[in-house]
C-alpha cells in the first residue's frame, strides 16, 4: 500500500521546483514519515528555514512553517522554541545556509542546547543562489567560484555539530531513505538539541561541474561512501579512508537550554518579591 504523502502538504503547493535527481525531495517524505511516526500535531509543530533550495521544503509543509532570512534559520527557531516551549521545532536547510551565512546561528544553537530538531542537507554546493562552494564543498572541487578547484577544507557538519555542544547528532544520506525518517524521529524525541546530517546530492550545479554523469553515479557514490558506525568499529583505519560514518554519532543527556531559562526566571522573580 503506497504511503499517503499528500495529507502532509499544503494544497495547490506541487510540483516542487527542485531539479531531477536532487535528493531533497526524498528527505521531505522522510520528514513527514517521521512526523507521522511521532505523531505530531501540526498545530504544535514549527518548521523554520532560510534561504535555498533545501530551505524551500517548508513551504511544501502543512505546518506552522517560517521562511526566514538567509542564515537566520536557527536564530529563528530559538525565538519560536522561546516563545512557546512547548512547540515541536524542526529546522531544514542546506550545507550553505547552515554552516557558513548561518554557521555563527547553528553552532550557538548547539551550544545552548535548545530542544530542536536541525536537519541539515549536506549537497556540498550553494544550489539556488548559483552554485558558489560552501564550507563543504570538497577540497579539489569545483564551483562556480573555484572554477579551478576549492583551496579550501571541508567543514564535517556533524563534528561541527558535537563540537558546539549537540546533544544528538546523527548522520544518513539521500541514498538511504529508510534510514531518514528513523532518525528524525529519534532527533525530535530527544530532549536537546538534536542535528541529523543528510549526504545529498545537487546534479545541476555540482554534479555537472565535477565530471558526473548522471545522477545515478551521484547516488552510487553516496551508497560506496557510507559506512554504518557499527560496521566502522571493526574496520582498520586503512579501510576508513574515504568514508563517512552513519548512523547515531553521538547521544547525551544534559540540562535542556529552555527548562534552564525558566529557572533563570523563577529566581529572577523570587528575587524582586
Amino acid at each position: 500500500m503506497a504511503y499517503d504523502y499528500e495529507k502532509s502538504i499544503r494544497p495547490g503547493k506541487l510540483p516542487h521546483i527542485w531539479c531531477p535527481g536532487c535528493g531533497h525531495g526524498i528527505v521531505m517524505k522522510g520528514l513527514i514519515r517521521a512526523m507521522d511516526s511521532c505523531n505530531l500535531d501540526r498545530e504544535k509543530t514549527s518548521i523554520v528555514s532560510g534561504i535555498g533550495c533545501a530551505s524551500r521544503l517548508p513551504g511544501y509543509m502543512d505546518a506552522c512553517t517560517l521562511h526566514t532570512a538567509h542564515g537566520r534559520a536557527a536564530a529563528f527557531a530559538t525565538g519560536v522554541k522561546m516563545a512557546n516551549p512547548d512547540m515541536t521545532v524542526i529546522v531544514c536547510g542546506g550545507d550553505g545556509d547552515g554552516t557558513a551565512i548561518g554557521g555563527n546561528h547553528f553552532i550557538h544553537a548547539c551550544r545552548r542546547n535548545i530542544d530542536m530538531t536541525y536537519v541539515i542537507m549536506n549537497n556540498y554546493i550553494y544550489g539556488m543562489t548559483g552554485g558558489q562552494f560552501s564550507p563543504c564543498t570538497p577540497t579539489g572541487h569545483k564551483a562556480s567560484t573555484t572554477p579551478y578547484g576549492n583551496p579550501d577544507p571541508i567543514f564535517d557538519i556533524s563534528k561541527l555539530a558535537i563540537g558546539s555542544g549537540a546533544t544528538f547528532v546523527a548522520r544518513t544520506t539521500a541514498f538511504h531513505a529508510t534510514q531518514i525518517d528513523k532518525l528524525i524521529a529519534e532527533g525530535i524525541k530527544h530532549k536537546g538539541m538534536a542535528v541529523i546530517e543528510v549526504l545529498d546530492d545537487c546534479p545541476t550545479t555540482y554534479g555537472r561541474r565535477n565530471k558526473f554523469r548522471s545522477v545515478v553515479d551521484m547516488m552510487k557514490r553516496l551508497k560506496e561512501v557510507a559506512v554504518p558506525v557499527q560496521a566502522a568499529a571493526k574496520m582498520t583505519a586503512e579501510q576508513l579512508e574515504g568514508k563517512v560514518l552513519t548512523g547515531v554519532l553521538y547521544k547525551e543527556d544534559k540540562p535542556e537550554y529552555c527548562e534552564m531559562y525558566q529557572k533563570v526566571i523563577e529566581r529572577a522573580q523570587g528575587s524582586a518579591s
